[in-house]
């Protein structure tokens, strides 16, 4: 499980997130939106504690992240946009390593799991400098999941991957909500969230706008419409706020 409390994370005099709440079960996808300097990249990135909170609680699988980060970082992956890889290190190195880290014994079995589930079998021996960029998204994914984490936070994962590497990771983040895992995804593809999020929320200058279940949030914001996509959802709730602000001043 993933819980965040009134989380705020401020630089300098700038207000990135504003008291954000959230609780993601085991086995939820939620689908993190916004527009461009909406806060989501700062909310994922204080959640997996990269970067300190202002202000406010992380816990993932029960483990407060500011008392003990070790452990809670022990039950979470994060995956960037931008893979950072060793260049000295081949695929295969790459996942020794790792697991080396996370303490995996016996990872053999599982490491060459994921490379063929990821279709990366046949570059087990190649540097990162050979492989493409989609390539070497799916290789630190692949790193990622060798601990078998229990909270996934992935920030536009899909970047750079083809249409069957795309239809294969929505496949891999499905996979292993079912098998229990809480994840967090943040995308501007949204037709795509819409295919593997059972929950969504709406960021907007740092405050979340609605957040629920996909019905529930189409429901707010469909006006009795049905078949609205996610991506009309978005536009409505984003307009709704714009219009709202004149108003209220």
């Amino acid at each position: 499980m993933i819980e965040i409390v009134e989380l705020v994370k401020q630089y300098g005099g700038f207000t990135a997130v504003r008291g954000l709440s959230l609780t993601v079960p085991p086995g939820a996808v939620l689908g993190l939106v916004g527009p461009n300097g909406a806060g989501k990249t700062s909310t994922l990135r204080c959640a997996a504690g990269i970067i300190p909170c202002t202000s406010g609680t992380v816990r993932i699988a029960g483990v407060d992240m500011a008392r003990d980060p070790v452990g809670a970082k022990r039950h979470l992956a994060f995956f960037p946009d931008e893979p950072r890889l060793f260049d000295h290190l081949t695929v295969r190195q790459h996942l020794n390593f790792v697991a080396r880290i996370y303490g995996v014994k016996d990872h053999e079995p599982l490491g060459a799991a994921l490379l063929a589930e990821l279709e990366l079998t046949e570059k087990a021996d190649a540097l990162p400098g050979e492989l493409s960029r989609g390539m070497k998204q799916k290789l630190a994914i692949a790193c990622g999941l060798l601990h078998s984490p229990k909270a996934l936070f992935l920030d536009e994962p899909l970047t750079g991957l083809d249409p069957l590497g795309i239809r294969r990771m929505k496949d891999s983040i499905v996979a292993r909500a079912k098998a229990g895992a809480a994840v967090v995804l943040s995308s501007h593809l949204l037709h795509l969230l819409e295919e593997v999020c059972t929950h969504v929320l709406i960021l907007k200058k740092g405050e979340k706008l609605a957040d629920g279940t996909l019905a529930e949030v189409s429901s707010r914001f469909s006006n009795g419409e049905a078949g609205v996509s996610l991506e009309e959802i978005f536009l409505r709730a984003t307009a709704d706020r714009d219009d709202a602000a004149p108003a209220a001043r």
